[in-house]
């Protein structure tokens, strides 16, 4: 089944949006720890993971993960910086610079992960065998 452009267009456009809500959940979120554990990170780090490998798995394409990947990298950048009253989400340190690196990993190997489904199948018939001569 051919799929029209305009539908292709149109989920590229909802990936970066999920994308990018997950992105800016993850990188808020990145932070909380739970004493020395680090739960934010983890949590983050799964939803992200999770929903770009969903995108991948339920449209088939490997531009709508792209798509959400980039949203993702995209808030993540733009929500790291200095805002216009001092504050800082991404705070210089270990956990922000672990954040940054993580997200960009994640993005890379599911969009990098091979497809499977669309491997060309070969199938070859049985060789032809000659009947064996019946005895009578």
């Amino acid at each position: 089944m051919r799929v029209s452009w305009v539908s292709r267009v149109l989920s590229w456009v909802a990936a970066a949006l999920v994308g990018g809500v997950y992105g800016v959940a993850g990188t808020i979120a990145h932070s909380v720890t739970w004493g020395p554990i680090p739960v934010g990170i983890i949590v983050s780090a799964i939803a992200c993971a999770a929903i770009l490998v969903a995108v991948r798995a339920l449209t088939h394409d490997r531009g709508a993960a792209v798509a959400a990947g980039l949203g993702m990298l995209g808030m993540l950048v733009l929500i790291s910086g200095v805002g216009p009253g001092g504050s800082v989400v991404v705070q210089d340190s270990l956990a922000g610079r672990i954040w940054t690196y993580l997200v960009g990993g994640i993005v890379l190997l599911v969009i990098a992960w091979p497809s499977f489904s669309q491997r060309p199948v070969t199938t070859q018939a049985p060789a032809a065998q000659e009947p064996e001569p019946r005895e009578s």
